[in-house]
């Protein structure tokens, strides 16, 4: 039997004909091509990393020869090398690799392959969580009766924006609360979702505007998610240019002040990381990771986060109607009957005090955040109001009683001023409040501080510190 050499790509086949000597078959070599795909790879930054991209020759086929491999690193290579098809380092900082891989033959012709290398911060945890999940579904917590019945401007329940094909379930908001919390969502496995609403102060943030993933700050505030759920044109934040909360929570994610991450990334991040397949399958029914998924679970977290137990509740515990001087002071008293005669709950309406659509509130200020158009706003609830200052999207008053002096005297007469914000004669309604009224209004929003909503571990980082 004859051989071509390898060089050519050519198998020589030898074969007799009749005795008239031999003959030769040739065959050329299959074409270089990928045989397997590498798929993504989990690393920790500071730790060893080895892995043989080339897969022991297995990564390509065909070609004519031996092959040699070529590997580039994007955006960088991180502390990564490569020698032969095999990456090896120690990865400097978080963040996604894509790890381009180039097969050539002894002819020249090569065929290419990407994955991705994910360096995982190395100081992560995983999620603390109870055996049996904690309730956040209405069939476990079901809306107290107050919720039910109407109240000043409808029933707290006729402002539900919970779409048909995202209820809320245990399951779905045990998932959202460890997306909520988990650093892997942002680029850097710097912050999450709860480093700019915390807990504490009800879902909102300490500082005026927010840092981000890489320091910089927001534009705007980081609003309250308490009763998110209660906002019937279901729009969110502060210019309502989220259609959805399932829209709204993939929003920060994506920003490049606040998370810095792609969807595709985000996906790859949780889809390596071990804890999550358990609690996708929980969720869902497979463990199948998809961005609408992530989006589902975190709007059912945000969703169960009602507050439901400040004093203000507790006065309906002997029925529908209330009896708030047997829980309120004289002053919070006086306060509850000032925030009703002064027309507040035509803003902020229903026994949770939510806001029904934006407006234009009258803020002073040269240059004005157009937000939703003409200077209109979200109306957050004012549950837990006394515990998240700073106030107004742009964080400008310190402390709830500027909030009362501006809509006592500083409301401004701008053409887009909204209606409720003007008396029957059409001039600028302003409260006109003593300094005592005012600080009875003070009192009065205290008692919307629901201190079991603040600690409750079911809305708590999962987290170990």
């Amino acid at each position: 039997m004859l051989k071509r050499p390898a060089l050519l790509g050519l198998i020589a086949l030898a074969a007799c004909d009749g005795g008239a000597g031999p003959t030769t078959a040739v065959v050329e070599a299959a074409p270089l091509a990928v045989q397997t795909q590498n798929a993504p790879q989990a690393a920790v930054v500071g730790t060893p990393f080895d892995y043989d991209a080339a897969r022991g020759g297995a990564a390509f086929s065909g070609g004519n020869g031996s092959l040699s491999y070529a590997v580039s690193f994007a955006p960088s290579a991180n502390g990564l090398t490569a020698s032969a098809g095999r990456i090896t380092g120690r990865p400097e900082a978080a963040g996604t690799i894509t790890v381009t891989l180039t097969a050539r033959d002894e002819l020249g012709a090569t065929a290419t392959q990407s994955f991705a290398v994910v360096a995982f911060s190395a100081d992560l945890g995983s999620p603390r969580l109870p055996f049996a999940p904690h309730a956040y579904s209405d069939a476990r917590v079901p809306l107290p009766q107050h919720f039910l019945a109407d109240g000043p401007g409808g029933s707290v329940f006729s402002t539900d924006n919970t779409p048909p094909g995202n209820p809320t379930t245990d399951a779905g908001a045990t998932l959202g609360r460890v997306l909520f919390y988990d650093r892997r969502l942002s680029a850097n496995d710097r912050v999450s979702c709860g480093s700019c609403h915390q807990q504490s102060r009800a879902f909102a943030d300490s500082l005026r505007f927010s840092r981000g993933f890489a320091g910089e700050l927001t534009g705007r505030r980081g609003m309250s998610l308490v009763n998110a759920r209660f906002y019937h044109n279901g729009r969110f934040f502060w210019d309502e240019r989220a259609a959805t909360l399932e829209e709204q929570v993939l929003q920060p994610i994506q920003d490049s002040a606040e998370m810095g991450m792609t969807l595709d990334d985000a996906v790859l991040k949780v889809g390596l990381t071990p804890y999550y397949p358990a609690l996708f399958q929980a969720a869902f029914g497979t463990p199948e990771v998809t961005s609408d998924r992530m989006s589902r679970a975190l709007a059912q977290f945000v969703r169960s986060m009602s507050s439901t137990e400040s004093r203000f509740d507790q006065a309906f515990a002997g029925g529908p109607v209330p009896n708030f001087a047997a829980v309120f002071t004289a002053t919070e008293l006086r306060g509850q009957q000032l925030f009703e005669s002064s027309r507040c709950g035509e803003c902020h309406i229903t026994h949770a005090q939510v806001g029904d659509q934006a407006r234009n509130n009258g803020l002073p200020g040269a240059i004005r955040d157009q937000g939703a158009g003409a200077g209109r706003m979200k109306v957050p609830s004012l549950r837990n109001v006394a515990v998240r200052a700073p106030y107004m999207h742009d964080g400008r008053f310190a402390a709830l009683w500027n909030v009362i002096n501006f809509y006592n005297a500083g409301v401004q007469d701008t053409p887009d001023l909204d209606p409720l914000m003007r008396g029957p004669n059409g001039r600028v309604r302003r409260l006109n409040l003593t300094e005592e009224e005012r600080d009875a209004l003070v009192a009065f929003l205290g008692t919307l501080t629901d201190p079991a909503f603040l600690t409750a571990e079911k809305f708590s980082d999962p987290f170990p510190s």
